[in-house]
């Protein structure tokens, strides 16, 4: 639609004019920029690209229609990019007669702040086009991290896990605000309530009804959905986890929230208990150890500090900590393991999340870590 372009166009003159404005960019190199920028409806005008991303809506029908129609146009030995961030990039390359030319380029959002880019290597990516989109994104500036295809890749699949324990931990008795502060004391950017504020609850919400019916037996809180029958998606609608006012980004810890979620409990029958901050963080950062592990077992990342590198360049590790796999190293895989073993007897929690990795009970085991 020529309403949805003209915003993204206005988006982009919107980022180079406040670069202007703080002097990091020149009036001249702004006009050179915008003058390089074409845009169309059409997908005809594509035929001569080297590399098409696409950036649709994250549904795999819609995906599909967007990728015959790029199959019919671009030219023989383009490269079609998704950016989806938690779909099948095999089942996106068999939509097209070229899978060899089919990659995963999941940007981080805001993308052109976000230093990270998971490029995803299908079953069929050919060497060249891996190499190329690699190259790229040096170029461009970016962090590439290649990570193999599951639900979610490296970063997503991760945050999941993160997520959850963080639903559960409301339901268990902690505020939005309080899970948000002890994260962020631990040296996260953002917690995970501010977090989801600030890309849309209505995503999460979007996976979770995917997964009511792939994986029926994945326990959830049920916050995060009552939260969306609200229509509360975050800073996008004025309302979220926090309450925020017309052109502000600062998070104010909502009532209305905080009743919905007593309530809730109520229906559950559990009575509210008080949660440190330590257990809160040790919950948050020991799930994503957890699912990481997996990862690595799986084939998924090549090495631990692959992992690292997405959650320092793409989910606001703190750096310091030198990311989730080595902070893990730091505190003794054994210590890790004691910790889970004791979240598992927690009768609102899943135990069965808490089972460590078999490579995590092996280097505890060891007494080694993952690097």
């Amino acid at each position: 639609k020529q309403e949805a372009l003209d915003h993204g166009v206005a988006t982009i003159r919107k980022n180079y004019e406040a670069q202007v404005k703080k002097g990091k960019l020149t009036q001249e190199k702004y006009d050179q920029r915008m003058a390089l920028l074409s845009t169309t409806l059409s997908y005809d005008a594509l035929k001569n690209a080297d590399l098409i991303i696409e950036a649709v809506f994250e549904e795999l029908g819609v995906k599909e229609t967007v990728f015959k129609q790029l199959d019919e146009v671009a030219k023989p030995g383009a490269i079609l990019a998704s950016n989806t961030s938690t779909l099948d990039v095999d089942k996106i390359a068999a939509f097209t007669k070229r899978p060899q030319d089919v990659v995963g380029m999941h940007f981080f959002s805001p993308a052109n702040v976000m230093k990270l880019l998971e490029v995803v290597r299908g079953k069929h990516t050919a060497k060249d086009v891996l190499a190329t989109v690699m190259k790229l994104a040096k170029k461009i500036k970016k962090t590439a991290v290649v990570s193999g295809v599951c639900d979610g890749f490296i970063g997503n699949r991760m945050i999941e896990q993160y997520s959850r324990q963080a639903g559960f931990l409301l339901d268990e008795g902690a505020t939005p605000a309080q899970v948000d502060k002890a994260i962020e004391k631990f040296g996260f950017a953002m917690g995970p309530f501010r977090m989801g504020d600030l890309a849309g609850n209505d995503i999460g919400w979007a996976i979770r009804k995917r997964r009511a019916v792939e994986r029926a037996d994945m326990k959830y809180s049920r916050t995060a959905d009552k939260l969306c029958e609200l229509g509360r998606f975050g800073q996008k609608t004025g309302a979220g986890w926090y309450d925020y006012q017309a052109g502000k980004r600062d998070a104010i810890p909502s009532e209305l929230v905080n009743q919905m979620i007593e309530s809730h409990r109520k229906e559950l029958g559990i009575t509210p208990r008080k949660i440190s901050d330590e257990e809160i963080v040790q919950r948050l950062v020991f799930a994503l150890v957890n699912e990481g592990a997996h990862i690595l077992e799986d084939g998924i990342a090549g090495k631990s500090g692959d992992i690292d590198m997405v959650y320092l360049t793409g989910y606001g590790f703190p750096i310091w900590r030198g990311g989730p796999m080595h902070y893990a190293g730091e505190v003794g895989l054994f210590n890790v393991v004691q910790a889970m073993n004791r979240f598992a007897r927690n009768p609102n929690d899943d135990a069965d999340f808490w089972q460590p990795a078999p490579l995590l009970a092996k280097l505890a085991a060891e007494g080694k870590q993952f690097s």
